[in-house]
């Protein structure tokens, strides 16, 4: 009520019941998840046992869904199709262990996802690893397996082992991956460097999700002011796991010896100007759009910042029969945030 006086402490106990109550729709929530995958995975498992044993058919599943759809009409799961998901999960989890520790994290849908789309069972189980520690939705699931992360993952060059710590250098070499996929990007074949900056910040939300968990923007054309010269770092980012500053710089070619001495030169002037005492040696990363894995390997080997090269994919160029719908050139500068 207007004007009423509320007792001293009151605004904090509110906020505490508003959290506790937020935390324990959570929980819930995610415990009725819990039980309707394990619910899911035994029939599955039943069904699956019956089908083995005793050479039950497939129509044996449509009057399983009509019966129990009629007993529980306010449940929507026990469709045929998804009777047939139900055993597909059984048949390609058996290990209840496995579905009550890991699988139950996530949502059925995701499950669902993974047993369209994934066939290798150790893929499978790495990105269910990956959507629980990152929190991805069902459609950045799909994105991240369509893009074909798992391959991707820890590829880029580097010479990490040689200047960082065990511990940090696998995390750091785990982090960055090649290719990295801009598909989200429609760029001409003629595009430059700071064309590219320029579209990778206008979807800033998609290039961060293609760098991974954990980056966090500090800049672009980053100036740093190294006795009395002006020099700018194309993007710098802060990387929260590994607590460092990761310093990218972009190129439109094929790698070139000369700029692993350039980011060299970066990361010492990083490591002066703004690194803190807490924070861990900045790492580098030069994406280009290709690369020769030896001429790399040669130029980072007797550098002593740690630093890694990786390629791009940009959206594969249209067929000449679609060529017409094209962007126009207006368009083109409005996509990459150019003024009229």
């Amino acid at each position: 009520m207007a004007g009423e006086v509320l007792p001293t402490g009151y605004d904090e106990l509110l906020e505490n019941f508003k959290s506790r109550i937020r935390t324990a729709r959570v929980q819930a929530a995610l415990s009725v998840n819990r039980e309707l995958v394990l619910l899911y995975w035994h029939i599955g498992k039943e069904i699956l046992q019956k089908q083995e044993q005793e050479g039950w058919g497939t129509k044996v599943i449509d009057r399983l869904a009509r019966d129990l759809a009629r007993e529980f009409p306010e449940m929507k799961g026990f469709s045929p199709r998804n009777l047939k998901y139900m055993r597909a999960f059984a048949e390609a989890w058996p290990d209840e262990q496995i579905v009550q520790d890991v699988l139950a994290q996530i949502t059925w849908y995701h499950n669902i996802t993974l047993l369209e789309k994934v066939k290798d069972p150790p893929e499978r189980l790495w990105y269910v690893e990956q959507t629980i520690e990152h929190g991805w939705s069902r459609n950045v699931l799909l994105h991240q397996i369509e893009s074909k992360l798992y391959e991707r993952q820890g590829k880029a060059i580097t010479n990490f082992e040689q200047t960082l710590p065990a511990p940090q250098s696998d995390l750091a070499r785990s982090l960055l991956k090649d290719p990295y996929v801009f598909d989200f990007l429609s760029l001409g074949p003629e595009v430059q460097e700071r064309d590219l900056e320029r579209a990778l910040l206008n979807h800033l939300r998609d290039f961060l999700l293609e760098l991974g968990k954990g980056f966090a923007f500090v800049g672009k054309q980053y100036r740093l002011d190294v006795g009395g010269e002006e020099f700018s770092i194309d993007l710098l980012f802060y990387q929260l796991r590994l607590r460092c500053f990761v310093v990218i710089d972009l190129k439109i070619g094929e790698f070139k010896p000369e700029y692993a001495g350039k980011m060299n030169f970066y990361l010492s002037a990083v490591d002066d100007l703004l690194r803190h005492p807490d924070d861990r040696p900045s790492i580098g990363l030069i994406l280009c759009k290709r690369q020769n894995r030896l001429v790399a390997e040669y130029a980072f080997r007797d550098m002593n910042k740690p630093m890694g090269v990786a390629t791009y994919r940009l959206t594969e160029a249209l067929p000449a029969d679609l060529q017409e719908h094209l962007p126009s050139i207006e368009e083109l500068q409005k996509e990459l945030g150019y003024g009229g």
